[in-house]
């Protein structure tokens, strides 16, 4: 098993009787549940019961698994990965502000797949203005996640494809404007208001993360524009990063890169990756890896 059997009831009878009724003699165990609940309890009941358990099989493969699962149980906030998709030139659209498509069909199914295991997706009210996205899971039985906006003044637009079928999709507006007249109106149309204290005048995305985490989201992917990502990353929310490299070059001082914001000043400050991997999707190359000493503000 990837993970220590659970010894107590949830949603779910204990795993550690199932394997007892079921008279396994032995149990191969990946990672050790850092949940208080659990915590070496439910090896030390199936030894209790004769059973032969042999401990941190392939740990490192099977905490890669259990990532999100560890994130959550032990802080009680989100997973959060930040995903992008850019050029060779490191650009996420044209000085136009085209942006569709940068990378191919396989690449582009792939998001879909994560978006289908991820509770949450995150997106600035920018993206929302400039794309008009809808932010769904677009695979066969796959699961919508529940569409986050941070919107720190509310300007997202009634008519936007995210607030039209809020009714439908769970939507989350995240922000610092107390408007109740116009949070009366996204609440009218079935959006969620999530209030958070300003924060150089924006939605404290770690306030923000503490109240997702209270609604029961374990994981989101941050598909934000670059002032987002540059925010996520500052306030150390960010703890895994997906950049999808197109064999592409767009040029252009005024073309976006993927992440914006004031920059480091040293590149001994800048944000490392640690655990890193490669994969090809088509012509298309994603670079995963872990954010190297998450907290930063």
């Amino acid at each position: 098993v990837t993970l220590e059997p659970c010894c107590h009831y949830g949603k779910n009878p204990p795993c550690t009787e199932a394997v007892i009724e079921a008279g396994i003699k032995r149990v191969f165990v990946g990672s050790s549940d850092p949940n208080p609940l659990v915590a070496g309890k439910g090896i030390k009941q199936l030894r209790d019961n004769g059973i032969e358990v042999f401990e941190n099989i392939l740990r490192d493969e099977c905490d890669a698994i259990n990532e999100i699962f560890f994130h959550y149980i032990t802080t009680k906030t989100p997973f959060v990965m930040m995903k992008y998709a850019m050029t060779i030139d490191g650009k996420i659209a044209c000085y136009t502000g085209e942006s569709k498509w940068i990378t191919g069909d396989k690449a582009r199914h792939n998001t879909h797949i994560d978006r289908h295991k991820f509770k949450g997706i995150m997106v600035g009210v920018g993206t929302v203005i400039a794309d008009n996205p809808s932010l769904t899971c677009r695979i066969e039985n796959g699961i919508n996640p529940v569409r986050i906006i941070c919107d720190s003044n509310l300007r997202i637009p009634v008519e936007s494809n995210i607030v039209s079928t809020a009714d439908e999709i769970p939507t989350v507006i995240a922000t610092c404007c107390d408007d109740k007249d116009k949070q009366r109106i996204l609440t009218d149309k079935g959006c969620k208001i999530i209030l958070t204290k300003p924060k150089n005048n924006r939605v404290d995305l770690n306030e923000l993360m503490i109240l997702l985490g209270k609604e029961g989201i374990d994981s989101i992917i941050l598909e934000g524009g670059s002032e987002l990502n540059w925010s996520a990353l500052e306030s150390g929310i960010v703890q895994k990063v997906q950049a999808y490299i197109a064999p592409k070059i767009f040029g252009g001082n005024g073309a976006k890169n993927a992440v914006g914001g004031i920059g480091v000043e040293l590149p001994s400050d800048a944000f490392q990756l640690e655990n890193t991997s490669i994969k090809h999707f088509g012509n298309d190359i994603l670079i995963e890896g872990r954010v190297k000493n998450v907290y930063r503000n």
